[in-house]
C-alpha cells in the first residue's frame, strides 16, 4: 500500500511518521509551504517525495490522506479533479472530524473511493501526536470499497477503529468539542475565578485528574459530586451571589448546574423539596 499525504501539518506529519514506523510506504508528502515540508522530513524520512504539487502525490500513491485544515479539503478535491489525474480505484480520505467523506465528492466522479479517517485525539504539536496515536480510537466512514483500506490503516495506527455513519459526523464532532475543547474553556473559566483570590490552577490538578479517573472507571453520571447532587441550595445561592459582576462565569455555572440537576434527578438521590429549591435558584432569568 503506497500512501501519499497532502497537508504537512501536525496531523499529517504525525500520521505519516507512525505509518512509516509501522512499515507502510509513505511515497509522497505535499504542502503549500516549503517550510512545512522541511519540518515534516525528519519525521517521515528522506525516502519520500516532498513537493508543492498535490498532483505528484496522487501519481505516486494508491491511498491518499488529505490532512489539510477543514476549509481546504474541498479545494484540494476540486483542484485534483480539474487536473484530469487518473484516480480509478485509488482510496482518498480526509482527517476532518466534522465533515463526512462527501467533502471529497469531486473525486468520486473520477473513480476514487472516498473516506474519512479521524483520530479522536488532540494534537498540540507533532511529537505529542506521534506519542498518543497508538492509544487513540480512530473513527472511519466512507464508501464500502474504501473501508478495507481505512480499517487496515486505523488498526495499524491507533488503538481501535470505530465505524461511523455519514450523517453522524457532525454530532460526533460536537461530542468531541464538548469533552475536549470546551473542557479547556471550562478550566480557563475556573482559573479566572482562582486568580481573583491570588491562587493558580496547579493545586487543582489532582482533583481534575481524580475526576477524570472516576469518569473513565464509572462514567460521568456516577462520578458527579458537589452541591447539586447533595441538594445544597444554600451553597449554590452563595456561589451565585459571589459571581455578581462575573456574568460569563455565572452563565456557565448556571447552565452546567442545570445539567448536573438533571443528572441528580436521574440518580434519584435528591428529595422533591430540594429539587424544587434548586430549580428555582438555577431557572432562567
Amino acid at each position: 500500500m503506497n500512501i501519499g499525504i497532502i497537508g504537512a501539518g501536525k496531523v499529517g506529519t504525525a500520521l505519516g511518521c507512525v505509518l512509516k514506523r509501522k512499515g507502510f510506504a509513505v511515497t509522497a508528502v505535499a504542502s503549500r509551504r516549503q517550510a512545512s515540508l522541511d519540518r515534516a522530513r525528519p519525521y517521515i524520512g528522506e525516502e519520500s517525495i516532498y513537493t508543492l504539487d498535490n498532483g505528484r502525490v496522487f501519481a505516486s500513491a494508491d491511498v491518499v490522506a488529505v490532512t489539510t485544515q477543514d476549509r481546504e479539503i474541498h479545494k484540494v478535491a476540486d483542484q485534483i479533479s480539474a487536473q484530469g489525474i487518473a484516480l480509478e480505484g485509488k482510496v482518498v480520505f480526509h482527517t476532518s472530524g466534522a465533515h463526512a467523506s462527501c467533502e471529497l465528492s469531486p473525486l468520486d466522479k473520477k473513480g476514487a473511493l472516498l473516506g474519512s479517517f479521524h483520530p479522536l485525539q488532540t494534537f498540540p504539536d507533532i511529537e505529542a501526536g506521534i506519542a498518543v496515536l497508538p492509544e487513540t480510537y480512530i473513527f472511519i466512514e466512507g464508501d464500502g470499497a474504501a473501508l478495507p483500506a481505512l480499517r487496515t490503516l486505523a488498526s495499524a495506527v491507533g488503538r481501535e477503529w470505530k465505524l461511523l455513519a455519514r450523517e453522524s459526523k457532525v454530532l460526533y464532532h460536537l461530542s468531541a468539542v464538548f469533552v475536549c475543547n470546551l473542557l479547556c474553556a471550562l478550566l480557563y473559566s475556573g482559573e479566572g475565578i482562582m486568580k481573583r483570590i491570588g491562587i493558580d490552577i496547579e493545586p487543582f490538578y489532582p482533583i481534575i485528574r481524580a475526576t477524570l479517573r472516576n469518569i473513565e472507571a464509572k462514567g460521568p453520571l456516577s462520578s458527579l459530586t458537589g452541591p447539586v447532587v447533595r441538594g445544597d441550595a444554600g451553597t449554590i445561592e452563595a456561589h451565585l451571589t459571589a459571581m455578581q459582576g462575573m456574568e460569563r462565569a455565572r452563565e456557565v455555572y448556571r447552565s452546567l448546574s442545570r445539567v448536573a440537576l438533571e443528572m441528580a434527578e436521574e440518580r434519584g438521590e435528591v428529595g422533591a423539596e430540594q429539587l424544587a429549591a434548586l430549580k428555582a435558584l438555577l431557572g432562567e432569568d
